[in-house]
């Protein structure tokens, strides 16, 4: 699998996602989504809109307000158990969640190297001599707190088996227990520090992840409230102005996209785990007792969506909560997890929150929050089923999931496999000779016309080869050439066809231009193999495969 820092290069150097405030040195954990970014984030959007909101009759959209009532969140619990128990190193002062250390160290800069010394040449001969040769050179720079780099006189004979097969490998665990007691200071859960190796970590305290904000003009008259950490409370204070503006019976669910804060500990992973983010959420409302077959339903619909678009099955699992993992008011909840480079990681969450929330606000708000069952004759307090997943999560999934990276005679060739429907640009059309007018103007033509239906783009700056690669890269499905051939000159007359090259197959045909948008209309529903039927392959040199 690709590591993340190939995909942040990437992602900086087509124009997928920036670091914010960049020029000014950036801002921790926040980003900024390019030309390429916005259209490929908006595109997993609008698919998730339109196959959950539009082609389904029980489902209707809102929009809702990202500052809302301070006793919203009280009711929620948010302000009385929203929180992560978080520990901090008293030798280079950063903090870090606690239930998650062992993660934190696992991907961090020192452990990775000292992973790559344990599995080398020089650890089959002698492990901890090969530690303790690490710990007085690349260690120093890279974790100068580590017990092990500071008091070097006495290295631990520990035989250490590899490689470890993660961060809840019980060996790695047990390797870093032997780490943090080699300084001698009582360190028995392991902890160590992720930035300096430091043993010396606070013991954990929660800490709240509200993010407060104050509104009005004056400080001292200001109403404090909140930005909100889930979209899913405005959903459920508008429960009782969707059921009677919508008319809607049971089964029915509300639909929400939009911005939520949370003030991470650790955020980090690129656009994993940020202070500031975008969810997909759906809050589902069914009647009690038929919660546990829509939850499942849900389950299985989400887990196949993603795959739909193009995941593959193998970097895509489901994983139930535990018992003692379950949240305050679920009932049960399932995570879609996906093989990110820092390991198996959440992707969406589907719970069953039962019918904590409508009674909660019910309870602080005064408002009945309550369904009239036509078929029992009663008042109900609805069960729901929650899919929760991240816009930006996706985005990032689906980026790595697609890079690829082969040899096409004798070259790289990195690509982006996109799902069609994914890619931010679905066309790009390109002139062979930019110093030919009329090759420029019917190129400039054509894209302007295929540009009313797909996302479409003219490009010049470079040779045709490098124009593919170009394309390849950022996940373009086809591209359209223009030639000699097409305008004509005078060696012969035009043949008014242009050259269509497929990205995956990097095959390419030849059809007329009067028949493009149709031909094109096929591709785009993945009827290569149909089209080639009647439109003749044509040959390639290698340098503009």
């Amino acid at each position: 699998m690709v590591d993340m820092d190939t995909i942040v290069s990437l992602c900086k150097r087509r124009g997928f996602i920036f670091q914010s405030s960049e020029i000014y040195g950036g801002l921790g954990s926040a980003w900024d989504y390019g030309p390429l970014g916005v259209e490929f984030k908006n595109n997993i959007k609008r698919l998730w809109w339109r196959d959950n909101v539009q082609l389904r009759d029980d489902m209707v959209g809102l929009d809702a307000a990202i500052s809302m009532h301070p006793k919203v969140w009280e009711a929620s619990g948010h302000l009385a158990s929203f929180s992560d128990p978080f520990t901090g190193c008293s030798e280079c002062g950063r903090h870090y969640r606690a239930d998650q250390i062992y993660d934190a160290v696992w991907n961090s800069r020192w452990f990775r190297a000292l992973a790559k010394v344990l599995e080398g040449p020089a650890a089959k001969k002698d492990q901890w001599k090969a530690i303790a040769n690490w710990a007085q050179s690349d260690g120093k720079k890279l974790a100068p707190n580590l017990p092990l780099v500071k008091n070097p006189g006495s290295v631990p004979q520990v035989g250490v088996r590899q490689p470890f097969g993660g961060s809840n490998d019980p060996r790695y665990l047990e390797f870093l227990r032997t780490l943090a007691h080699h300084g001698g200071d009582g360190n028995p859960m392991g902890f160590l520090c992720p930035s300096c190796g430091g043993s010396f970590l606070s013991q954990p305290k929660p800490a709240s992840l509200m993010l407060e904000v104050l509104l009005g003009p004056v400080q001292e008259t200001a109403t404090k409230t909140y930005l909100r950490p889930e979209t899913a409370q405005g959903i459920f204070v508008n429960f009782d102005n969707v059921l009677q503006a919508s008319r809607r019976k049971l089964p029915f669910g509300i639909a929400q996209i939009g911005k939520a804060f949370r003030n991470e500990i650790t955020p980090g992973n690129f656009t994993f785990r940020t202070r500031e983010f975008e969810q997909m959420e759906i809050e589902y409302f069914v009647i009690p007792g038929t919660d546990e077959e829509w939850h499942q339903r849900w389950i299985e619909e989400r887990f196949a969506w993603y795959q739909r678009y193009g995941i593959r099955k193998e970097n895509i699992r489901l994983r139930e909560h535990t018992t003692d993992e379950l949240a305050h008011y679920a009932k049960r909840c399932v995570d879609i997890e996906y093989l990110f480079p820092m390991g198996w990681s959440e992707l969406e969450g589907i719970a069953n929150r039962t019918d904590y929330d409508l009674k909660q606000h019910s309870q602080f708000s005064g408002k009945t929050l309550e369904y009239f069952d036509e078929e029992s004759k009663q008042k109900v307090v609805p069960y729901v089923i929650e899919p929760s997943g991240g816009a930006d999560r996706s985005t990032l999934a689906f980026l790595i999931d697609a890079y690829c990276e082969e040899e096409v005679r004798g070259e790289k060739r990195v690509v982006l496999n996109l799902h069609h429907e994914l890619a931010p640009i679905k066309v790009a059309v390109l002139p062979l000779l930019k110093k030919n007018s009329q090759i420029v103007e019917t190129a400039k033509k054509i894209c302007a016309g295929l540009r009313k239906q797909w996302h479409s783009v003219y490009d010049d700056t470079a040779s045709i080869g490098r124009l593919y690669r170009r394309q390849d890269e950022i996940g373009t499905r086809f591209c359209v050439t223009v030639d000699v051939q097409t305008v004509g000159d005078e060696k012969g007359p035009a043949d008014e066809k242009v050259t269509i090259r497929d990205r995956d197959s990097m095959e390419q045909i030849r059809v007329p231009v009067s028949n493009l948008q149709t031909i094109m209309a096929d591709l785009m529903e993945g009827r290569w193999a149909e089209v080639v039927k009647v439109c003749p392959r044509q040959t390639t040199s290698g340098s503009v495969a």
